[in-house]
């Protein structure tokens, strides 16, 4: 299923916001202003995203392993449950002064974030860990084609989609049906994400829209951990797992890409996801002992050279725009 900024470390606060967008609290901060925010915008958006990219793959490997213990819903309810609490813990995210429109906009974004996290865990429960992100990756992608309006991004996004086809081996019939079904739903909900999150970061300061929405989706699907999982939640060895599983999957990587997705162009940051399925293989093959065949890795240096390619476009841009 995440924070990443422009190519420049050093440009001010009111840089972050996109063009035409309405400028959040912290764009009017004094240039001086130390935490977090600060910290990680230092790595820049292309950093951001790379570290949430790998963050998240090796957190799905974990969860995996963790549903021979919980289940595919029992997983998710515990990554979703500690990821909101230790988001709400840290961001402390105001109640009051929110439009009717700005608790619209998080709470769609909550619903996303539950969605894509559950259908992708049942398809990691039916079908391997690669193909399953290899599926997903095409609903970033497909929003890509969409979304850009420049020529060189078709490109990246034709590369990587060849590498992700590559990836699953040339076709998926072999695989589960239902489990194909529930990858492609996730992918789906992935590209829905993409959009709620540019829309959250923009009427939120900071990660208080991702914590709020991360509570959201919580107590919603808590109902169906409980079902299917019961006692086995409060399992200690469980809930340890698990919450090494929230903080991969879920609140660095997506506190990451809340952020970057401020400096980010939608289209280019979608393309730089079809690095997912590479990162996947890797973790499987390190968590999960799943080995690499010769296809496998022809298919991840097409997908990296799309998301090179992404990134040397998303920069290109920012220097321009700094020259003029």
């Amino acid at each position: 299923m995440a924070l990443v900024n422009s190519p420049r470390s050093d440009r001010s606060p009111s840089a972050d916001v996109a063009p035409g967008a309405a400028k959040p609290p912290e764009a009017v901060a004094a240039p001086d202003q130390s935490g977090p925010r600060r910290r990680w915008g230092s790595l820049g958006p292309v950093g951001l995203v790379l570290a949430g990219c790998v963050s998240v793959q090796f957190g799905g490997a974990l969860a995996v392993s963790l549903m021979s213990r919980a289940g595919a819903l029992g997983v998710v309810s515990l990554r979703l449950m500690i990821a909101a609490l230790v988001l709400l813990v840290v961001c402390r995210p105001r109640l009051r002064g929110h439009s009717r429109a700005d608790w619209g906009t998080v709470v769609l974004f909550g619903i996303t974030l539950a969605a894509m996290n559950g259908l992708f865990y049942q398809a990691a429960a039916r079908i391997p860990l690669g193909p399953a992100v290899t599926l997903e990756v095409l609903g970033p992608l497909a929003l890509s084609v969409l979304a850009s309006r420049r020529a060189i991004n078709l490109l990246w996004a034709g590369l990587a989609l060849a590498g992700v086809f590559l990836l699953g081996g040339g076709g998926f019939d072999r695989l589960d049906p239902v489990g194909v079904a529930f990858a492609l739903s996730a992918g789906a909900m992935w590209a829905a994400y993409i959009i709620f999150s540019v829309r959250t970061g923009r009427r939120f300061p900071q990660a208080d829209g991702l914590a709020l929405a991360m509570a959201i989706g919580a107590v919603l699907f808590l109902p169906l951990g409980i079902v299917e999982a019961g006692a086995k939640l409060l399992n200690p060895t469980t809930l340890a797992l698990a919450a090494a599983v929230a903080m991969l999957s879920s609140v660095l990587p997506y506190t990451f890409e809340i952020v970057a997705l401020r400096r980010l162009p939608a289209s280019t940051f979608a393309i730089m996801m079809s690095l997912e399925p590479a990162i996947a293989a890797i973790a499987g093959f390190l968590i999960l002992s799943q080995a690499l065949t010769l296809t496998e890795s022809l298919a991840i240096g097409l997908v990296i050279a799309a998301s090179m390619g992404a990134m040397r476009t998303q920069v290109g841009r920012g220097k321009a725009r700094n020259v003029n």
